[in-house]
């Protein structure tokens, strides 16, 4: 079955001496895994840059329902990534994407609203010319509604817990379950009114920040076993003041 598809590539690992294996998002069948042939060639390092991390592409897709891995060919860019290769702190958060994704994506099934989210993230961050400081803060919190797990923030009161496992805020914590206390709880209403647009006049420091970062992760932890422990948050607890 040959198709042709837009994808998002989420990484790429290394198979055997000849082929890479990319991992790419797509629009139309969700989570696919692609053979890609390595060289040293000039063409070679063309090709190998359009498989770079969150890099935009359309192709056609051979796949074939008794393998789990397709081959692809007449593949180009539909959008030049150039800041966010280039400039350290996108570049950063661009892994910490790719990373998060990597490990909270695997459906094989079309989720045209996910995919355009993350696509119009990927453009903003490459257009974005103010601070990006809170991009991925702005991107995790809003990614859990459309993967199911966003807070109810309408439980919300002053002075109370958040439970983890249930999402939702309660007067005291939960025998047996995670829960965040007043002090850190209180930032989730406020998280929910940051946007892409208005994330620059969110003011927090270094710790708040890496604090906000560490909840949420615990939380997608609880609600998506195979996220696991992720490298690229301490890149980015580093760089941001």
């Amino acid at each position: 079955m040959q198709e042709k598809l837009e994808g998002i590539v989420i990484n790429v690992i290394k198979y055997n001496e000849k082929h890479n294996i990319a991992r790419i998002y797509t629009d139309k069948m969700g989570m696919l895994s692609f053979l890609v042939r390595q060289g040293t060639t000039h063409a070679a390092r063309m090709r190998n840059a359009m498989f770079m991390p969150l890099s935009l592409i359309e192709f056609v897709a051979r796949l074939q329902p008794s393998r789990d891995i397709g081959t692809l060919h007449d593949v180009r860019r539909t959008s030049m990534l150039q800041s966010i290769y280039s400039d350290p702190m996108k570049n950063a958060i661009s892994m910490f994407l790719s990373e998060l994704l990597s490990h909270t994506i695997h459906e094989q099934e079309q989720n045209m609203v996910l995919y355009s989210y993350i696509k119009s993230c990927i453009l903003r961050l490459e257009q974005e010319r103010g601070s990006v400081a809170n991009f991925h803060i702005c991107f995790l919190y809003r990614l859990g509604q459309f993967i199911g797990i966003q807070p109810d923030i309408d439980s919300y009161h002053e002075g109370y817990w958040f439970n983890m496992n249930e999402g939702i805020f309660t007067q005291s914590p939960y025998p047996g379950m995670k829960s965040l206390p007043p002090a850190q709880a209180q930032v989730l209403p406020l998280l929910s009114r940051m946007t892409f647009d208005n994330m620059h006049h969110f003011k927090f420091n270094r710790d708040q920040r890496n604090e906000m970062l560490e909840s949420i992760l615990t939380y997608y932890r609880i609600h998506h076993s195979t996220l696991g422990t992720l490298r690229s948050p301490e890149v980015l607890k580093q760089l941001f003041v």
